[in-house]
């Protein structure tokens, strides 16, 4: 169904946007407030670079220089959600093509296969980005309630919602793919009656015999007025 599908590019793309947004922000983790004396500033980190700000407005953000000194969680993160952008991407290509409402990707068929990869696509996606995200929570929540860990602790930061709900409306959009081929093989085609093409002599014959009958009946009329002249 066209709704079904359009429904669900919706959700893929709201979803691959979302995934973008999270990958690209800054606020994976933020210093909590609960351990801390100075409340007006505060630090917060992401996947590129962390940065630090104020309660008047200012901010500064430092870039990982390099990646051999990154730790390994964060390289993984980063992998898990570059994959799920890039798969999202292609998803979303996919599901342009193999919209039964598009004319591009060839025969019905052929659409059947590209949204069905589509739906796939959209699902591996959002289950990389929902990898990604909880290994990145879970090592701040093991952190936040380790009683030996001595250092800075921080809590979860907006970026990590972002990336759940960009998961979920990938996968929910895949889902939705799949299962609209599905019924769309179910439903049964509407089959028309073939009469045969009639051919142009039978219509003649059936004129001129009807006319021919309609002659027979006009001289026996004329017969009758003659014989009572």
């Amino acid at each position: 169904m066209s709704t079904a599908q359009i429904s669900a590019l919706v959700f893929g793309v709201g979803g691959f946007g979302a995934l973008v947004a999270a990958t690209t922000s800054n606020e994976w983790k933020v210093t909590t407030r609960a351990s801390s004396v100075i409340t007006a500033t505060w630090v917060y980190q992401g996947l590129w670079m962390n940065c630090a700000g104020n309660a008047l407005g200012s901010f500064h953000c430092r870039p990982h220089f390099t990646i051999f000194k990154v730790e390994g969680y964060i390289q993984a993160c980063r992998g898990l959600m570059i994959a799920a952008v890039s798969l999202g991407f292609f998803g979303s290509i996919f599901a342009l093509f193999g919209m039964k409402c598009t004319k591009v990707g060839g025969s019905d068929k052929s659409k059947a296969k590209i949204a069905c990869l589509a739906g796939i696509v959209f699902i591996l996606s959002g289950l990389c980005s929902m990898t990604g995200c909880s290994l990145y929570a879970n090592k701040i929540t093991t952190e936040f309630f380790d009683p030996l860990f001595v250092e800075q602790k921080y809590e979860l930061g907006a970026a990590l919602f972002i990336g759940w709900a960009g998961a979920s409306l990938c996968i929910i959009g895949g889902v939705i793919f799949c299962f609209s081929i599905s019924d769309n093989n179910k439903t049964p085609r509407m089959g028309y009656p073939y009469n045969g093409a009639t051919s142009v002599m039978s219509s003649r014959t059936k004129y001129h015999g009807g006319e021919g009958d309609f002659k027979t009946t006009n001289p026996s009329k004329q017969f009758d007025k003659n014989a009572y002249v």
